[in-house]
């Protein structure tokens, strides 16, 4: 799996990955629901709020300023996903609180009897959301199952489930528990030929790979800033003749246009400062004439040696008697998961283990971590859950052996 990532110049630019705790390094395994960023995106948000900290629609030099600012991420983010337009960029809290928002306006779309499906990969934020709309409409909710000894969904787990009456089809881009890599062009395809509306959760996958949401075929897909790099941010993208013809819940004063209408409230300026700093940050390790061409190259770079990283945790698993990986594990199928690698170990708890590893300053997740679906299908909900563990570029072959060198002293205690 070769790669052309500079991982040194990469480290170098994330003041946390220099702290060291009574003279013990970092080791920064904990990704997954939120990575350190880089000084790009502090720089970038010290600057919102020292130079342009003032609300949007006025005559003076600090509003015009911050609108000027709010602009540039909105483009950002749309070379981010490879969008058509800034107008298709919604920026809210975080992925869960847009989810809500937009499973209510999503909602006036649908009757009592109407159908959605869900996917039992997912995270509960792009699950929740939708039960909770389905008992308050009276919809029906069906599932797409996934195969429990390869981690993966069959090819006809959705058009078991899809009828005439499905409306929706909510499924994640890649499993937060897992790790797996799912082939949501296929199921969106699917659906959009019955035609449902096809919501992705990118939360997973955006840290990892470049997203084309005009080759996708999906109509929303969001993400959080804070999983790649950024602050804590949500950022949706919509197709724009799908989000204009939807109903958005907001104040009497705001006004039809896009984005607008389903951005509530005053924003976090500095937010979208620090996820402007953030692509910035990406944009380096690529090449191209645009925006978009450099971040998608970028990608490609990172994620050969995101895959060898993974192989190497992996294969360096396999060694311990009594272990499960709880996802895709062969050598030449790296690329169908992202670095996220979640194991069960026979007379350990995840949580002992995790608390371990925090004793060795390696941070770690335990427990369901909000993939309760997925979870629950593995029957480990009552046992205690997964430990995972989660790569990122900037982690190095050296933390992954630390790490199974302290997994073996674990074992052997």
């Amino acid at each position: 799996m070769p790669s052309t990532f500079d991982a040194a110049l990469c480290r170098s630019q994330f003041p946390a990955l220099s702290i060291a705790d009574e003279g013990h390094a970092r080791v920064y395994f904990d990704n997954p629901a939120g990575t350190q960023v880089p000084r790009q995106v502090i720089d970038r948000t010290v600057d919102c709020l020292t130079r342009c900290n003032a609300n949007l629609g006025g005559y003076f030099k600090t509003t015009v300023e911050a609108g000027e600012l709010v602009d540039l991420a909105h483009q950002a983010c749309a070379d981010f996903y490879n969008a058509a337009s800034p107008a298709e960029i919604v920026f809210g809290q975080n992925m869960t609180s847009l989810t809500l928002h937009m499973s209510r306006c999503l909602g006036k779309r649908f009757r009592p009897g109407d159908e959605i499906v869900l996917s039992r990969m997912d995270h509960d934020a792009n699950v929740a959301p939708w039960l909770l709309l389905a008992e308050d409409l009276g919809l029906t909710v069906r599932w797409m199952d996934f195969d429990t000894g390869t981690y993966e969904f069959p090819d006809d787990a959705l058009s078991k489930v899809l009828t005439d009456k499905t409306r929706l089809l909510a499924m994640g881009m890649a499993s937060n528990c897992t790790g797996t890599v799912n082939d949501v062009k296929h199921f969106a395809a699917e659906a959009r030929a019955a035609g449902a509306i096809v919501y992705l959760d990118a939360v997973q996958f955006a840290p990892h790979y470049a997203i084309d949401v005009q080759d996708l075929g999906a109509d929303i897909v969001v993400s959080s800033a804070y999983k790649w790099f950024g602050p804590h941010q949500g950022v949706l993208w919509g197709r724009e003749p799908l989000l204009r013809e939807t109903f958005g819940y907001k104040v009497r004063p705001a006004g039809e246009d896009l984005p607008h209408k389903f951005e509530t409230g005053t924003l976090s300026h500095e937010g979208m400062a620090g996820t402007l700093g953030a692509i910035e940050y990406l944009e380096q390790f690529g090449s191209g004439e645009t925006r978009a061409g450099r971040i998608a190259s970028a990608w490609a770079a990172i994620a050969g040696y995101e895959q060898m990283l993974t192989l190497r945790l992996i294969e360096g698993l396999k060694t311990f008697r009594g272990l499960t990986i709880r996802g895709v594990t062969s050598a030449n199928a790296m690329h169908r998961r992202v670095p996220t690698v979640s194991f069960t170990i026979e007379g350990h708890h995840p949580q002992g283990l995790a608390q371990a590893f925090a004793r060795d300053n390696i941070f770690v997740w335990s427990g369901h971590n909000y993939a309760i679906e997925p979870v629950t299908r593995m029957g480990l909900m009552d046992k205690g859950g997964v430990l995972r563990v989660g790569l990122a570029h900037y982690n190095t072959e050296a933390e992954v052996d630390l790490f199974l060198a302290s997994l073996a002293r674990q074992v052997r205690a």
